[in-house]
């Protein structure tokens, strides 16, 4: 004899249904999979986007502190300003400069020191060393101007991707690309900095703008002399 299913007894899901609720949990989660790599993408890129940027801003700000804090030319401690320093000797860091010598009351930036002392720094650029496309920037401090012996300067590695650096001196007239304070009667009224970023696979693009920043000179040189006029005395 045959079973008969009396009303209200389960009865099993058809294949159909079976098939219906499979795509549904596959829909639902290729959404979850689509949303959550995109996060993840995101993050990495934001990730990516910020390990870029910060070493950028920190060598501006560090730039931005040594050009504000020079001091005026001559003497022992304040030196000349020249693009291409004379007075260069055997302790020359490796690697191609950049920039001329910053005689800079900040010219350190080191917790352990406290700021005011004046110090030399020049900017350099050096192949890098973990292979990766364009060039570090490097800053090169002086911390003793009066050594008994002739010392290296502390090199210190800024960032990395660069094409090139170039510093150019406002006369009050025009931009210029030479300065030398040993024959002009003052420092520059202003300072550019352009700094040009690695492209991307590590080619330069004349596309990519370099990033500039202008910081103006403060410091001028001043006499006490009092001009003599002649007149009468009552």
């Amino acid at each position: 004899m045959k079973a008969r299913l009396h009303a209200g007894s389960p009865q099993a899901f058809t294949l159909l249904e079976v098939l219906v609720a499979v795509a549904i949990f596959a829909i639902v989660v290729a959404a979850i999979h689509t949303v959550f790599f995109g996060a993840l993408r995101l993050r990495n890129a934001t990730s990516d986007g910020f390990d870029k940027v910060l070493p950028l801003q920190h060598t501006l700000a560090t730039l931005k502190r040594d050009l504000y804090g020079i001091v005026p030319r001559g003497g022992t401690f304040s030196g000349q300003f020249q693009t291409v320093p004379t007075n260069t000797t055997s302790s020359e860091p490796a690697g191609r400069r950049v920039s001329p010598d910053i005689q800079t009351n900040t010219g350190i930036v080191d917790e352990l020191t406290p700021w005011g002392d004046v110090r030399r720094v020049a900017y350099y650029l050096r192949p890098p060393t973990n292979g990766l496309a364009g060039l570090d920037l490097f800053r090169a401090v002086t911390p003793n101007l009066l050594p008994v012996n002739s010392e290296l300067p502390v090199m210190q590695r800024m960032m990395g991707g660069v094409d090139d650096v170039q510093f150019l001196y406002y006369d009050g007239t025009s931009w210029i690309n030479t300065w030398d304070s040993s024959t002009t009667t003052n420092l520059p009224r202003a300072i550019k900095i352009q700094i040009s970023l690695t492209g991307v696979g590590g080619v330069s693009s004349s596309a990519n703008q370099p990033v500039e920043m202008v910081v103006p000179v403060m410091v001028r040189m001043l006499t006490n002399s009092v001009a003599q006029t002649s007149g009468g005395g009552a």
